[in-house]
C-alpha cells in the first residue's frame, strides 16, 4: 500500500498526467481562442494648429436631366457651385496640398475647399470633369473596386486615367462600397470573420488600385460614412493615414486624420454646400462676436462682416448683374424678423429694406433668395451677416 501510494503521489507530480486514472492520460490541450482584433493605436502625435481651416465637399452622381436627390446633383447646380467658389474667393487645393499640411510641412491658405467625389459614376469624366478642368480645380475621385470598369454608368480605367493627368487624385472607397448593416452582420459573426473582412475591403481595394493606377493609395472614404474603431489598425496596416467620415465639419490641422470630416453635397438641399463656404473670423474681436468672414456674389450693404452702429440700418442687395432676374421672384429674410415685405428698383434691381425694430443681437443674419424668368426653382440664396456696435447704438440720442 505504501508502494501503491508513492507511486500515484509521483503520476500526480508528472506533467500531462491526469489524477485517477490508473492508466494516466495527457490532458485535453485547451482550445484554440479565436483571434482576437489588433490593439486600437493611439492617434499620432499631429502638428499644432495654424489657424487653417478646409472644408471637403463630397459630391456623388451628377446628371443634366435626371431628377436632384440626396447622392445625385443636377450638373447645372455643381457648375454654380464651382463659380460660386470663385466668386467667394475660396482656394480650392489638391489632396496632396492637404495632406502636406496636415503632416505640418506646407502652409494652406487660412480658409481652402478641397473637392472630392464618390463611388466613379461615369458622369464624373462626363459632366464634373470638363467644368473642373474650366476652372482649373484639382479634385479626388474615391473609387470602389467593383465599380470599376462595371459598364452602364461606371468609369472606366481610361477615364480614370485620363483625368489623373488633368488634377484627379484618386483614393479608395473599399472594395464592395459595403453598407453599415453589412458591415454589422459581419462583425457579428466573430473576430475572424470581421477581421477577414475588413482586411478584404481595405487591403483588397488598395492593392487593385495601386497596380492599376500606379498611384500611391493612402487615404480612404468609409462607405456611408459608417466607421468603427476596429477599422483603425486595419486601416494603419495596409497604409491608409488619412481616413474621410460625411459628418459635417471643418478640419484643422491637429484633427485626427482617422475620422476627418466632410460636407457631403446633397441635390435637394444646399444646406451643406452653403455651411462649407462659409468661415469664422480666425481672430481678433471679430471673431469673439462671431463674424463670418466670406464676400458675396453680388454687391451688399451692410457688408459681410462689417460693424454698423445703427441698430436700424437699411439692407440692400445690388442684383443688377444677375441675367434674367425675375424681380417678383425676390425673398428677403433677416434673422429675428423672418421674411420682410423689401423695396426694388425695377430699373436698377437694387432691393432694399430698412430694419422697423431696434436689433437686440449681436450680429443679424440676411439670405436673399431669387428665380430666374420662367425657372421655378430659387437660385442658391446668398447670405451674409454683419455686426452691432451696441454699445454705440446704446447711447444717449442713438436709436431706441
Amino acid at each position: 500500500m505504501q508502494l501503491r501510494a508513492l507511486l500515484l503521489f509521483l503520476l500526480v507530480l508528472t506533467p500531462g498526467w491526469t489524477l485517477g486514472q490508473e492508466k494516466a492520460t495527457p490532458s485535453a490541450p485547451a482550445e484554440l481562442e479565436a483571434p482576437r482584433p489588433p490593439a486600437v493605436p493611439p492617434p499620432p502625435v499631429l502638428p499644432k494648429d495654424d489657424g487653417s481651416r478646409v472644408s471637403i465637399l463630397g459630391y456623388h452622381e451628377l446628371s443634366p436631366t435626371l431628377a436632384p436627390s440626396q447622392m445625385r446633383i443636377r450638373t447645372a447646380t455643381f457648375r454654380k457651385h464651382m463659380e460660386a467658389i470663385k466668386n467667394l474667393g475660396l482656394p480650392v487645393i489638391s489632396l496632396a496640398d492637404f495632406i502636406a499640411w496636415k503632416k505640418g510641412t506646407k502652409s494652406v491658405p487660412a480658409r481652402s475647399i478641397m473637392i472630392t467625389i464618390d463611388d466613379g459614376w461615369k458622369s464624373v469624366y462626363t459632366d464634373a470633369y470638363p467644368i473642373l478642368k474650366e476652372f482649373d480645380y484639382p479634385f479626388t475621385v474615391y473609387l470602389y473596386k467593383n465599380y470599376v470598369d462595371g459598364g452602364g454608368r461606371a468609369l472606366t480605367t481610361s477615364m480614370i486615367k485620363e483625368m489623373q493627368q488633368n488634377g484627379c487624385t484618386i483614393g479608395s472607397h473599399s472594395v464592395s462600397h459595403p453598407f453599415p448593416l453589412t458591415v454589422k452582420r459581419y462583425a457579428k459573426k466573430g473576430p475572424q470573420a470581421y477581421d477577414t473582412f475588413l482586411r478584404k475591403e481595405f487591403g483588397d481595394s488598395k492593392n487593385f488600385l495601386e497596380a492599376k493606377f500606379k498611384q500611391s493609395i493612402n487615404t480612404y472614404a468609409y462607405p456611408g460614412g459608417y466607421h468603427t474603431e476596429d477599422m483603425y489598425p486595419i486601416a494603419e496596416e495596409f497604409g491608409y493615414h488619412y481616413l474621410f467620415t460625411v459628418l459635417p465639419g471643418k478640419i484643422r490641422r491637429d484633427l485626427d486624420n482617422r475620422k476627418l470630416p466632410r460636407y457631403i453635397i446633397h441635390g435637394n438641399s444646399e444646406l451643406h454646400f452653403e455651411q462649407a463656404t462659409t468661415f469664422q473670423a480666425r481672430g481678433g474681436a471679430a471673431a469673439v462676436a462671431g463674424a463670418v468672414v466670406q464676400t458675396t456674389a453680388h454687391p451688399v450693404q451692410p457688408e459681410p462682416g462689417s460693424r454698423v452702429e445703427t441698430r436700424l440700418p437699411t439692407i440692400t442687395a445690388d442684383l443688377a448683374k444677375v441675367e434674367g432676374l425675375d424681380p417678383a421672384s425676390i425673398v428677403m429674410r433677416v434673422s429675428g424678423f423672418g421674411k420682410v415685405v423689401h423695396q426694388i428698383n425695377p430699373k436698377t434691381s437694387q432691393l432694399a429694406w430698412t430694419v422697423n425694430r431696434s436689433l437686440r443681437h449681436r450680429m443679424c443674419e440676411v439670405n436673399v433668395q431669387w428665380r430666374l424668368k420662367g425657372e421655378t426653382k430659387y437660385e442658391s440664396p446668398m447670405r451674409w451677416s454683419f455686426l452691432i456696435e451696441r454699445e454705440a447704438s446704446y447711447q444717449v440720442g442713438a436709436d431706441q
